[in-house]
């Protein structure tokens, strides 16, 4: 009957009319369970059909749900906005006293369940020993039993004071254990701290250490350059000199001393960046840069074989800004410059767009206003990539900005 009534989850009227309370009681109780089970086993069974569908889907485990408002928007809470936040490092304090107060608890609650255990062997023999006694006089007089009571009640005190003492004695470690551990998560946070701060400290000893080895390393290649330059220039004036005495029998007359240098004049043009001439300007920087930079293979990448993805040609300021003005900051193009001799790096800044001359001659290149000298083109970008560049001291060359599709800007420096 109790089977029938657990799977219809029905009774009479008339049945249940006949049980008792008790027998109420247990068939509710009976019922109450089987309805929990159901319910669990309905739960299983949608659990493993959503993680079948899951897997059919091919998605991964996570998932995301958002909270939303009153206003069904998903609701948003921005940390430190709100004059109830607190502070970062409160919140962590709180944290770390958390911590420690529920560890100093469990402890705590160790020791208490001990000395529970303890009270409770000491009195309890005591109480028998007393329960002994009385059976055994009962027939004794009225004054005798006032005297076993009374030495009851002083036992019954006398554990309620030591229960008490162990009470405080409990919390008063309690609250040094809790100050203890915190302040030795507090520690081990400030050693965690000071571990992060060091790593970030090498990490910068290390970019500037590699910055130094790439400066030293262009000032080394340079040197060589320009030692390979002069014994190149030497060995061809002793060649010339020498195929002018063999077959032209020298120069009767000598050569005049050189006519000595005038002074400086303050308007007098400083050498160095040379400017274009006005008429045909285009031309003249086309055939400069392919008569004094196409040999030193400007504008091409490291290795030579290709030009650099940042490399373009003769740009007016509008069209490399035009080129930069989608970019985020950090991107970056060298160009030609319609104007001078010379190349302009163009880049993108959380202010805006900048541009810097480089000063090309002397076969090296120079940020105008810098002592820095790079044998190529490409060995400057490099520099400035992990190094700042000298106007602001926090901005670098990140991103390449390369050529428009289907519009190569330096076709004709190169045919």
């Amino acid at each position: 009957m109790l089977q029938q009534i657990l799977i219809d989850m029905y009774i009479d009227p008339d049945l249940l009319s006949e049980l008792n309370e008790e027998q109420k009681h247990v068939l509710f109780f009976k019922m109450r369970e089987e309805q929990i089970r159901r319910w669990r086993e309905r739960e299983a069974r949608l659990e493993k059909e959503e993680a079948a569908r899951v897997k059919m889907k091919q998605v991964s485990g996570k998932s995301v749900s958002f909270l939303k408002g009153l206003d069904d928007d998903v609701w948003v809470w921005v940390m430190g906005e709100h004059s109830d936040d607190k502070p970062y490092d409160q919140i962590c304090d709180e944290i770390l006293a958390e911590s420690a107060a529920l560890q100093a608890q469990r402890e705590a609650q160790h020791i208490r369940n001990k000395k529970e255990a303890e009270l409770e062997k000491r009195f309890s023999g005591i109480y028998v020993e007393s329960e002994e006694t009385v059976t055994e006089q009962k027939n004794i007089t009225d004054t005798s039993a006032e005297e076993l009571k009374r030495a009851e009640e002083k036992l019954k005190t006398q554990e309620a004071e030591e229960r008490r003492r162990a009470e405080e004695e409990l919390r008063r470690l309690e609250q040094e254990r809790k100050q203890q551990i915190y302040m030795s998560l507090k520690e081990v946070q400030k050693k965690k701290q000071t571990r992060e701060d060091e790593d970030n400290d090498w990490k910068q000893t290390l970019k500037k250490s590699k910055a130094a080895d790439m400066r030293r390393r262009s000032l080394a290649k340079q040197t060589v350059e320009d030692h390979r330059r002069r014994s190149v220039k030497a060995l061809e004036r002793g060649r010339v000199a020498a195929v002018t005495k063999a077959f032209g029998g020298g120069n009767p007359n000598p050569i005049p001393p050189p006519k000595p240098k005038p002074r400086s004049n303050p308007n007098q043009v400083k050498p160095g960046i040379r400017r274009s001439l006005s008429a045909s300007s285009r031309e003249h920087i086309i055939h400069w840069f392919k008569e004094e930079q196409l040999p030193l293979r400007a504008g091409f990448q490291q290795d030579h074989s290709r030009i650099a993805p940042w490399f373009h040609g003769i740009l007016s300021r509008d069209e490399g800004e035009a080129l930069l003005s989608e970019g985020q900051p950090g991107h970056f193009l060298v160009r030609l410059s319609e104007r001078v001799f010379g190349y302009v790096l163009s880049y993108r800044s959380g202010e805006g767009i900048k541009h810097l001359l480089i000063d090309a001659s002397e076969n090296c290149y120079t940020l105008l206003g810098d002592q820095m000298k790079f044998t190529s083109l490409d060995e400057l970008v490099e520099y400035h990539q992990v190094e700042p560049l000298p106007p602001s001291g926090d901005e670098y060359l990140l991103h390449a900005c390369g050529q428009t599709a289907g519009a190569v800007d330096y076709t004709d420096l190169f045919t």
